[in-house]
C-alpha cells in the first residue's frame, strides 16, 4: 500500500476562531482518533493534495512533533463553494486491528462482448474491504476476459487473500450490455435471414 508523510501539529486551542485563523494560514484542522487518546492537530492543506485528489488508497505517515503516527483519512469535508478542504478526520492504524475501507476496482483485459458492439456498464467503481492494515489491497482487479454481451461480474466472484468484501455477494460490478447499434444489428440480420427464406 502507497504511503505519503505529512507533518502535522497539535493544537493547543480548539475553537471555531482558532480553526478560521489555521484556514487563513493555509493550514487545515483535523482530527486524530482510534487510539488511546483522541489528538487535534492541523496540517498544511497544500500536503493533503496527494493524498485527497487520487482515485488511490493512500497510507498516510503523520509526524506530529517528532513522534511518527500510521493512518488512513476517515472522512473529509469540503467548503460548498471554493471546494478547498475545511476539515478531516484521521484514523489511527494498528497492525492488530482491521480496518474497513473503500478500494478501487481496476478492469483488466479486453470483454469479448464489447468487441462484438456491447457497451460496457460499470456499477461499482470502489469496494468496501475490511482487513488488517498490512493485508489491504491497493486496488481489486476485475478480469474482463469472461464477458460475453449480457453476462456479468458480481461482488461474489471477487477473491481476495486475509480480507473480505463488505458489499452485497449479489451486486454487480461490471456487465456488458446489448448496445442500441448491436440490437438494431441483429434486428437486421434477422429480417434478411426471413426475407432470404420467402
Amino acid at each position: 500500500m502507497k504511503s505519503i508523510a505529512i507533518s502535522g501539529s497539535v493544537r493547543q486551542s480548539v475553537g471555531k476562531r482558532d480553526a478560521k485563523e489555521l484556514r487563513y494560514q493555509g493550514n487545515v484542522p483535523a482530527v486524530l482518533y482510534g487510539g488511546t487518546t483522541q489528538t487535534h492537530l492541523s496540517v498544511s492543506a497544500a500536503d493533503l493534495k496527494a493524498v485527497l485528489y487520487t482515485p488511490e488508497v493512500v497510507f498516510v505517515e503523520l509526524n506530529l512533533d517528532g513522534k511518527t503516527v500510521k493512518a488512513i483519512v476517515q472522512d473529509a469535508q469540503f467548503h460548498p463553494l471554493t471546494d478547498l478542504v475545511t476539515h478531516i478526520d484521521f484514523l489511527e492504524l494498528n497492525d492488530e486491528k482491521e480496518v474497513t475501507i473503500n478500494i478501487p476496482v481496476k478492469l483488466t483485459g479486453t470483454s469479448p462482448g464489447v468487441k462484438l458492439g456491447g457497451k460496457l456498464v460499470q456499477k461499482l467503481r470502489k469496494l468496501r474491504v475490511k482487513a488488517l492494515p498490512g493485508d489491504l489491497p491497493q486496488e481489486i482487479e476485475v478480469p474482463m476476459e469472461s464477458l460475453e454481451v449480457g453476462k456479468s461480474f458480481r461482488v461474489a466472484q471477487v477473491v481476495l487473500e486475509n480480507a473480505k468484501v463488505l458489499n452485497n455477494s449479489d451486486d454487480t460490478i461490471v456487465s456488458v450490455i446489448m448496445s442500441r447499434a448491436l440490437r438494431q444489428a441483429e434486428q437486421e440480420a434477422a429480417k434478411a435471414t426471413k426475407g432470404g427464406k420467402k
